[in-house]
């Protein structure tokens, strides 16, 4: 049996600590660093999902993961100028398109994303590291990593950074399980397939989806399957804008989701691109000074020759109502099924027009009307995408 130890478990009264093969050999080896128990479920949740969006677009994916589940995820799609200032990226930095793919995902929510676990699809290549190596981050786990990316990342944390390199050719058993207070418990591994076959019963009034929804609809899916559930994921341009997790409550995750979302496009606005931040502010501050400045926090405004060379100008209720405004298209998807409109009526005001869910609720008619009453394509899945 194949183990190897780690410095402790969820927490440091938890010990021993291991993770291991109960036959044959781990399908991951440590190349920097120690990584530890949390990291690795994140980093385990995190390949299987970029291996799937990998599989199901064909493009490169990423994935930000914080306490087991994705704070963004994303394929390579090409960013916009706006985008890239809104990341922090320079003009013009070359980016390939598997660091496309962790810029977006990490942009998703970058307040979220602060000490991820980062998963990568393909082989790291040296613009993705040169990207991770200015993020906080705990650590990252691909298929391989070129030379120049491996020795970009050596450096970070003084050599601590933890690089884990995976098999992409591993394949777990069938059947999983678990312990849980002294008991076992064992399932089938949930590998269903998510793809465009699920988006075929489109039960509302407009059915047409082009297929750039058909491709956020199914990013959003897959990012769901690795999600602690309850979870609502919007999805836009290949990657994930707001992601709602772990909550009771369906119309919270819809609510958390979409606030994240609205954040997203707010760093988008004219307002928040000009913002004049002061010499020496770090990344991470200047994310924190940007989430309290879009959530109108007295400390950023009150306080602001801390963080501007210039007083911010704020953006309006009615300014912020406007922009928003602006934003259509929007895919989203449900691990479970809405039990009411509500969760439509709260979706719409984020630009939703594209919406996945398993259906089977006993008010389905309900929120199909919703749907109708805006102009929402809605398919039914069929799918359940429970995460625990």
């Amino acid at each position: 049996m194949q183990s190897l130890e780690l410095k402790y478990g969820l927490n440091p009264n938890q010990k021993p600590a291991r993770i291991f093969a109960a036959s044959g050999e781990l399908p991951v080896k440590v190349l920097s660093g120690k990584p530890g128990y949390i990291n690795f479920l994140d980093a385990l949740n995190g390949w299987q999902l970029v291996r799937e969006l990998r599989e199901a677009t064909g493009l490169p994916a990423a994935a930000s993961f914080k306490h087991v589940s994705p704070a963004g995820a994303a394929v390579g799609m090409p960013l916009t100028e706006e985008l890239r200032r809104s990341f922090f990226l320079p003009p013009d930095e070359p980016l390939s398109p598997l660091a496309s793919a962790y810029a977006r995902a990490r942009g998703a929510d970058r307040m979220s994303s602060f000490g991820d676990f980062i998963a990568l699809s393909d082989p790291c290549d040296a613009p993705t590291a040169r990207l991770i190596a200015r993020e906080v981050s705990d650590g990252v786990i691909a298929p391989g990593y070129e030379p120049e990316a491996l020795e970009i990342l050596s450096k970070k944390r003084k050599g601590a950074y933890n690089i884990v390199r995976i098999d992409p050719a591993y394949s777990p058993d069938a059947a999983e399980t678990r312990t849980v207070f002294g008991i076992t418990f064992e399932q089938g591994r949930n590998d269903l397939s998510i793809g465009t076959t699920h988006l075929q019963n489109v039960v509302t009034r407009e059915k047409d989806i082009p297929e750039s929804a058909v491709r956020d609809l199914v990013v959003a899916m897959i990012a769901l399957k690795y999600t602690q559930s309850n979870s609502v994921v919007y999805a836009e341009d290949g990657q994930t804008i707001g992601v709602g997790a772990g909550q009771q409550s369906r119309i919270h995750c819809t609510r958390l989701a979409g606030d994240k979302a609205d954040l997203f496009h707010l760093r988008l606005h004219p307002k928040t691109l000009a913002l004049k931040f002061r010499d020496g502010l770090g990344r991470p501050e200047r994310d924190n000074c940007m989430d309290g400045y879009l959530l109108n926090l007295p400390e950023v405004f009150d306080h602001w020759e801390d963080f501007f060379t210039e007083k911010p100008a704020p953006i309006w209720p009615d300014e912020r109502r406007a922009w928003l405004d602006t934003f259509t298209g929007v895919s989203l998807a449900s691990d479970a099924f809405f039990p009411f409109g509500d969760n439509v009526e709260r979706a719409v005001k984020s630009g939703v027009t594209y919406i996945a869910q398993p259906g089977g609720s006993i008010r389905d008619d309900n929120v199909i009307e919703a749907c109708d009453r805006h102009g929402i394509r809605m398919a039914f899945t069929g799918a359940r995408l429970f995460h625990h």
